[in-house]
């Protein structure tokens, strides 16, 4: 069977994510799954909480913008100042977004950016809820951020980078939008032990779920640098392995992959 080409692959993950969207069903929620992100939107709560979020924080956005992603909490190790600007990849129903804005509040700015015109027509619905007037979201693909040169202090991220074929391409142009001094500040899945290839090799469910296109720490370092990054800080949490264990049933899916918290400045 030839190699998926990095187009198939977006166009795989951007299916799943419309999906999610529109049916609000979990990513890990396929037949291989135990639905551990939550099977039904009641759940999202608890499996935030996991994540590291607070109750404060899961009562201070609008019902629907939490939608039980990620695997992390990226706002929380951000350090985010009032009147800085914010950029969240991959932001989805708005989430990390809207909590964002409290912290940076009115002189500040968030910028949301997605993929899937569901996710960001949801997005901006939950954003007029809320009254958020500080925050916007663009459609567009992180590879090719609609975000003018050097205009960010911020960039936040949960659980999306490891979904890009060229996360190089990623990481340079979190680079090119950035401010002098400004700094990446994410959460996402890292690969601790090489895939064997029965989960390598699966660029649907095991992909698109946040577990096979995942980068080892070493290539993510190196890619970071490589894109002009320096101060670089990847922090596996082992916690997490207490929730990514179970995302499939039948593969001891933990001993390959952790969350962790990445940081870089530029």
């Amino acid at each position: 069977m030839s190699k998926p080409t990095n187009d198939q692959i977006r166009q795989n993950v951007r299916s799943r994510y419309q999906q999610i969207a529109v049916n609000e069903v979990a990513v890990h929620s396929s037949s291989e799954s135990t639905g551990s992100c939550c099977e039904t939107p009641t759940d999202f709560k608890a499996i935030s909480s996991q994540l590291g979020y607070s109750n404060d924080e899961l009562s201070a956005v609008p019902e629907g913008a939490n939608m039980g992603l990620g695997c992390g909490n990226p706002q929380a190790i951000a350090e985010l100042i009032e009147g800085e600007i914010v950029l969240d990849l991959g932001s989805g129903g708005g989430f990390d977004c809207f909590l964002a804005s409290h912290q940076v509040g009115e002189p500040g700015r968030v910028i949301g950016v997605d993929m899937t015109p569901e996710m960001i027509s949801k997005a901006r619905t939950n954003a007029i809820k809320g009254k958020f007037h500080n925050t916007e979201f663009r459609l567009g693909e992180i590879e090719h951020l609609p975000v003018a040169d050097n205009t960010v202090n911020v960039i936040i991220s949960n659980c999306v980078i490891n979904l890009s074929p060229d996360k190089q391409q990623v990481f340079n142009e979190a680079y090119r939008v950035l401010q002098q001094g400004g700094r990446l500040a994410i959460s996402d899945i890292v690969m601790t032990t090489e895939f064997p290839p029965d989960i390598k090799n699966d660029i649907h469910d095991l992909y698109s779920g946040c577990i096979s296109g995942a980068s080892s720490i070493v290539d993510l370092t190196a890619m970071l640098k490589q894109s002009g990054f320096s101060n670089i800080s990847i922090e596996p949490k082992d916690e997490s392995k207490s929730f990514i264990k179970n995302w499939v049933t039948g593969v001891n899916i933990d001993n390959y992959i952790t969350s962790a918290v990445i940081k870089a400045l530029k």
